[in-house]
């Protein structure tokens, strides 16, 4: 299995997961304490940092889209660790957040295809 293959694998599941998670529990994220968005943020920062350690290509094909994610990752947990009081203040309006939650899951369904497709390389 190609490294690609084998991101998407973990990163397409683990999107799956996260925006259908996040969707159905959205209340939750209200009174969030300050120290659980920088642990969150620091997650973030070392699962995008891993991603982009062992992906980094701009390339054509769906590969291409793990890239983002890592930078995605990487950005928005360092955005959360060196602000996360800025971080829990801006979160988008409902119809906004719903619709980054959308493309995270269409996103993830396609990784997980891709990855476990084994007439796909």
């Amino acid at each position: 299995m190609s490294d690609p293959r084998r991101i998407a694998g973990l990163l397409g599941p683990t999107l799956i997961a996260l925006s259908v998670s996040e969707a159905l529990t959205a209340h939750i994220w209200a009174d969030v304490p300050v120290t659980q968005v920088y642990l969150a943020g620091t997650l973030w920062f070392v699962a995008g940092l891993a991603i982009l350690r062992s992906h980094h290509q701009w390339s054509r094909g769906w590969p291409v889209l793990i890239t983002p994610m890592g930078w995605f990752a990487l950005l928005g947990g360092l955005f959360r660790m060196c602000a996360p009081e800025s971080a829990q203040r801006s979160v988008p309006p409902p119809a906004a957040l719903l619709s980054m939650q959308a493309l995270l899951l269409v996103i993830g369904v396609v990784l997980t295809i891709k990855a476990y497709n084994r007439a796909d390389t």
